[in-house]
């Protein structure tokens, strides 16, 4: 791997992480959303639903790092990462409050939703805090390889310079 190719690799971290501190914000900004424009078949609202990253290794951009990857058990070997997609929770349901005078409230009812309970998003704050830290975290090690192989780059231009 070439010294290009680890800042490369840790420029897409980088990029992989801030997408995720994103996320993370959009998420925050919205957990008190219960309109979102959306309306199921019944007619009841549809609210904010959390959003989460989903990353891939990148593939290989030679010929070499394929058979290397293929030798070694992996397709992707030293790559970095990129977006596959970026999807709602499935995962966590949506929280139910029973309040029949809100104009949120189900007025039809539907599996999992009775009449006169509201949904509201499936944000949850201690999650979204814990994901935050994780991608300051990984962020910050990615800075850490950059300033790494930064400083390797200078060293082997001194003594370039001898």
């Amino acid at each position: 791997m070439s010294l290009f190719g680890a800042m490369d690799i840790s420029a897409s971290g980088l990029t992989a992480q801030r997408l995720r501190m994103d996320l993370v914000a959009n998420n925050v900004a919205n957990i008190n959303t219960n309109r979102t424009g959306k309306l199921t078949a019944a007619g009841n609202q549809i609210p904010y639903s959390r959003q989460v990253a989903t990353f891939v290794p990148r593939p290989s951009e030679t010929q070499f790092a394929s058979v290397l990857g293929e030798t070694m058990g992996s397709q992707n070997v030293g790559n970095g990462v990129q977006v596959a997609s970026i999807d709602n929770d499935v995962q966590e349901p949506f929280v139910l409050e029973y309040n029949p005078e809100s104009p949120d409230a189900a007025k039809v009812a539907e599996p999992g939703l009775p009449v006169g309970y509201v949904r509201h998003t499936n944000v949850n704050i201690t999650t979204e805090m814990v994901d935050m830290m994780s991608a300051s975290r990984a962020y910050e090690a990615n800075v850490t390889a950059l300033n790494v192989s930064k400083a390797m780059a200078s060293k082997a231009l001194e003594i370039g310079k001898g």
